[in-house]
């Protein structure tokens, strides 16, 4: 596996605690959390983590990945970290099943809707979803300030950028738009990867 070679991204010191970001990862293989620890590594941004309550190991486990999203069931979870309510923004990495989002990370939004008060959201996938996880992001946190799929900062990485390293320039404009005095543009994308396998790899 090729080193993340990633351009430093410059740390600042909000003004207002409230101007705070908080980094919440779900990952299963480890390709989410490994982008999300480069991110907060580089913003000195906190880390909290979502883990199964059930393991998804073996088989069996990549079916219980396939059904939760295409059955957008909310699986049992465990939450590591500051509580949301103390962040202006947090930022959601999870990877796409099936193109929707994780059930695990649907699980967190669905329970913490009402703590948080803007989102930001980062997609990793082998091919397709990042929209549909995007706009039930969306739709779930749409009684919050700010929020709104159509409001929302987010990108997308691919299986093989991440495993190449090759993203850092992009992961580094996604963490300016969150910084103090950034203005929220109407949409930010990530790239328009090509079709094909929708295994739930990340």
């Amino acid at each position: 596996m090729a080193p993340v070679r990633a351009a430093p991204i410059l740390r600042t010191e909000p003004e207002n605690p409230m101007d705070n970001v908080l980094v919440v990862a779900y990952s299963n293989t480890g390709q989410s959390l490994r982008l999300a620890r480069l991110l907060c590594s580089h913003t000195g941004w906190p880390l909290a983590t979502i883990a199964d309550e059930k393991p998804r190991a073996g088989a069996a486990g990549t079916l219980r990945c396939m059904l939760d999203s295409l059955l957008r069931r909310k699986p049992a979870i465990r939450y590591e970290g500051p509580d949301p309510a103390d962040f202006r923004t947090v930022v959601l990495v999870s990877p796409i099943w099936m193109r929707r989002l994780s059930g695990p990370m649907r699980s967190f939004v669905a329970g913490r809707c009402a703590s948080l008060r803007r989102v930001a959201v980062i997609s990793t996938m082998n091919s397709a979803g990042a929209e549909n996880a995007v706009a039930e992001i969306g739709g779930m946190t749409a009684c919050a300030p700010y929020l709104g799929s159509a409001s929302l900062v987010h990108a997308v990485f691919t299986s093989r950028e991440i495993d190449n390293g090759d993203f850092g320039g992009r992961l580094e404009e996604f963490a300016r738009q969150l910084q103090p005095g950034a203005s929220i543009p109407h949409q930010q994308s990530g790239i328009a990867p090509p079709m094909g396998n929708h295994r739930p790899a990340q």
